[in-house]
């Protein structure tokens, strides 16, 4: 399968989903934009590295990169592969003793460690035929963001209840005063959150 190059458009804040941001990537070769609701922790991971701000403490996607180059793994290209009822798949691919190898990762996870190690952005056909979006207005990328929850829903699956709303918001306050040792304790409790609501559906 030809996979389709695709650049990072931009980010903007999500009209609907609390404390999420739309991450807009679009072809390189063509005007259709892929946009993905992702959540505010992995925006502003995404961010840091495009403006090359080095936060006071390594963040997770600055760990593993460090782990990669550690044990000599060349990370080749990452893979947005699969939109499965309104959630996008991810692969990341990478080059270990000569034999290739993929790992499964959501869109954000891939995308923030692929600014950092400088690996290309790819993009199946399937997915960009079904939630892409020919942009007639380059600088407009919060409707794009809208158009996305329209047709995706919430893009990786974040669970939603004002619980972890209130969290996401404390979570993104914290991003933005660069407070990160605050946003890591806020980030681990909406995991624990998370974990306990899928516990309770099932």
């Amino acid at each position: 399968m030809d996979f389709t190059r695709v650049d990072i458009i931009g980010l903007s804040t999500s009209p609907s989903s609390g404390g999420a941001y739309a991450l807009v990537l679009g072809e390189v070769e063509g005007n259709r934009r892929l946009p993905i609701i992702i959540g505010a922790f992995e925006a502003q991971a995404i961010a840091l590295e495009l403006e090359k701000i080095q936060p006071p403490r390594p963040m997770t996607h600055d760990l593993l990169r460090d782990t990669f180059e550690a044990v000599d793994v060349e990370v080749t290209e990452v893979v947005i592969d699969e939109l499965r009822e309104g959630t996008f798949f991810a692969k990341i691919r990478y080059c270990h003793d000569g034999e290739e190898h993929q790992l499964d990762s959501r869109p954000s996870d891939a995308v923030a460690l692929a600014v950092r190690v400088d690996a290309p952005i790819f993009v199946a056909p399937m997915v960009l035929d079904e939630a892409g979006i020919v942009a007639e207005d380059e600088s407009d990328i919060s409707s794009l963001a809208e158009q996305a929850e329209e047709t995706t829903g919430t893009g990786e699956d974040e669970p939603s209840g004002t619980e972890l709303e209130q969290m996401q918001q404390k979570l993104e306050e914290a991003v933005e005063e660069e407070d990160y040792e605050r946003a890591a304790e806020l980030r681990d409790e909406i995991q624990r959150l998370e974990k306990e609501q899928q516990q309770n559906q099932n």
